[in-house]
């Protein structure tokens, strides 16, 4: 009886802190306090502060910086080449993974709204979405190593100087910028230009 009244317990706790605010990270730059795209722009909540911590640190977010930087750090264009390859295969499956956590989310809320639903349902429903937002962030580990292993030592060193360099830029100005306001522009970080 315990172990139950703890399952549902834990699930319901869980089924009303993801239903109230999912927002997932957009590919472009729109989570958290950044926009640059309209994929759950402006939601805030606990999936916002987890999506952006994922990403800041993120295959995404370093990919970009490679990508807009790569004369500064020195990459060839096989390299380039080799870049927006992993940022394509990324942006697909996040996407994918992301429209699934979304499904199942809906889902936990549709069988949180209805009282008569079975509590193992619901839990299952969880554990779908946790094990895919685990697969994403995975995903996201897995190609940020595969990025970092293009770079040579040297290129490395650079690709730190300027993000060190561009971190202070940000630092600097955001002292300047009302609480708030991005002083940066839609996307501090830039976007890479297709070629």
């Amino acid at each position: 009886m315990t172990t139950k009244l703890f399952t549902f317990a834990t699930a319901s706790a869980i089924a009303c802190a993801l239903t109230i605010s999912p927002a997932w990270a957009n590919p472009e730059g729109g989570y958290g306090g950044h926009s640059g795209g309209s994929y759950e722009k402006g939601r805030h909540g606990m999936g916002a502060a987890m999506m952006e911590m994922m990403m800041h640190g993120g295959a995404g977010h370093l990919i970009r910086h490679l990508l807009k930087h790569e004369k500064d750090i020195g990459l060839s264009a096989e390299q380039v080449t080799k870049l927006k390859g992993l940022q394509l295969n990324l942006d697909k499956n996040r996407i994918k993974m992301e429209a699934d956590i979304q499904i199942a989310e809906r889902e936990v809320k549709a069988l949180n709204d209805d009282e008569k639903a079975d509590i193992g349902a619901i839990e299952a429903k969880l554990k779908q979405s946790a094990d895919v937002q685990i697969g994403l962030r995975v995903l996201s580990i897995k190609t940020r190593r595969e990025a970092l292993a293009l770079l040579t030592p040297e290129q490395r060193a650079k690709e730190q100087a300027e993000h060190e360099k561009m971190m202070q830029q940000h630092k600097g100005a955001g002292q300047a910028a009302p609480h708030g306001k991005n002083p940066h522009g839609a996307n501090p970080h830039g976007e890479a230009k297709p070629q």
